[in-house]
């Protein structure tokens, strides 16, 4: 049977070395896991409850498409506690996490051959959606001098749209205010829609990041459940986009999804208030974090940038391999650390760039490390 062109997308690196440890772990082995950027702490106790409550009082169906409104109302009550944005609650669109916020997106925004520019590096699955859907992702080869980020004197003019990630994975680094704005405004004056993905808000130390919807109401923003609220498996997320785009993004929500699943918008409504416990897990980000700038240069892995927000390094390792995907399975195999190779974040220099993560137990992360230490001390 044929296949299309459009499914000939490259895999996504980083599940695949998930199941190289999955694998390893099935033979006895302990693997500690700094490749996914995925938290070690399960949905807050909060949403948990309101959850298994709801299972017993009444049947979980279909909600409309564009999620509950409650939640849809409590969303836009967050733009306001954390960015001083009045927004209406009619441009909040409910999603089966980020990954449906950016089909949608993708899907309203761009025609088939449109060519979408992003960062390198930056998240793979952006490339890979946008080439599912006939799409074109035109690659910005970013800086260390630039934190990583594109700018507007890099944007090529033949643009139909740009997605910016602050903060950025694999990076972790940020956008400020004016630098955000300006890239809002370069974006605008080629005729180009400006996608900010702002699914790491809230997991940020020393600076808060910016939303470009203190910015411009002409922009979509996607965010998730997944990493600050720590519900990846709930696949829930969200979307804001202009008032004129919400019915068209109605449309494709219902054909597409149906609906967000119900049970997993019940316990993001409750998530929502569950401060103590979410800021509770920031600071064992943090801790790691802080372990990794300090540990990572004394295992011998010396070059990154310091993360702003994320809870990832993202380092240069071109004086050690320029082979990141075989440096990446020979420390899976010789130390049982799991990391993720650059070539998932940038197909042209990511061979010699490697990713950790931080986002799992303090524990995990210093048995981490040691292991780190010694394997490059006898390699």
């Amino acid at each position: 049977m044929k296949q299309s062109k459009r499914g000939q997308v490259a895999p996504f690196i980083v599940m695949d070395v998930m199941e190289h440890a999955r694998a390893a772990e099935a033979a006895g082995r302990h693997i500690i896991h700094m490749e996914v950027g995925q938290p070690g702490t399960p949905a807050p106790a909060g949403a948990r409850a309101a959850l298994a409550a709801a299972m017993e009082t009444g049947s979980l169906g279909y909600t409309v498409a564009l999620g509950l409104p409650e939640l849809r109302a409590r969303i836009a009550r967050l733009y306001r506690d954390w960015y001083g944005v009045e927004l209406n609650p009619e441009r909040v669109i409910v999603t089966s996490g980020s990954s449906a916020g950016f089909l949608l997106a993708f899907s309203g925004l761009f025609d088939a051959g449109d060519r979408v520019a992003l960062g390198n590096p930056g998240y793979p699955s952006y490339r890979q959606i946008l080439r599912a859907l006939s799409l074109e992702p035109v690659g910005i080869d970013t800086t260390p001098e630039a934190r990583f980020q594109p700018t507007p004197d890099n944007l090529p003019d033949d643009i139909a749209g740009l997605i910016v990630a602050s903060p950025a994975n694999p990076s972790g680094t940020m956008l400020d205010k004016p630098d955000l704005a300006a890239l809002i405004a370069a974006t605008g004056a080629r005729g180009a829609a400006f996608v900010s993905d702002e699914i790491y808000h809230g997991v940020n130390y020393d600076k808060r990041p910016v939303s470009a919807l203190e910015i411009s109401d002409d922009v979509y923003v996607i965010n998730s459940f997944s990493k600050y609220f720590s519900m990846t498996g709930w696949r829930i997320g969200w979307m804001v986009v202009p008032d004129d785009h919400v019915r068209m993004i109605e449309r494709l929500a219902q054909n597409m999804f149906i609906c967000p699943p119900h049970a997993s918008q019940i316990a993001a409504l409750a998530a929502l208030d569950c401060d103590d416990e979410l800021q509770a897990n920031l600071g064992v980000y943090a801790t790691n974090r802080q372990l990794l700038i300090d540990g990572l240069p004394a295992a011998g892995f010396t070059t990154f940038a310091p993360p702003d927000g994320a809870f990832y390094v993202y380092a240069d390792v071109s004086d050690l391999t320029d082979d990141s995907l075989a440096f990446a399975a020979e420390i899976l195999d010789k130390a049982g650390v799991a990391v993720t190779p650059g070539l998932d974040f940038d197909p042209g220099r990511g061979a010699r760039t490697l990713r950790f993560s931080y986002a799992r137990a303090t524990a995990d992360i210093v048995e981490g490390l040691e292991r780190l230490t010694r394997f490059m001390a006898n390699r």
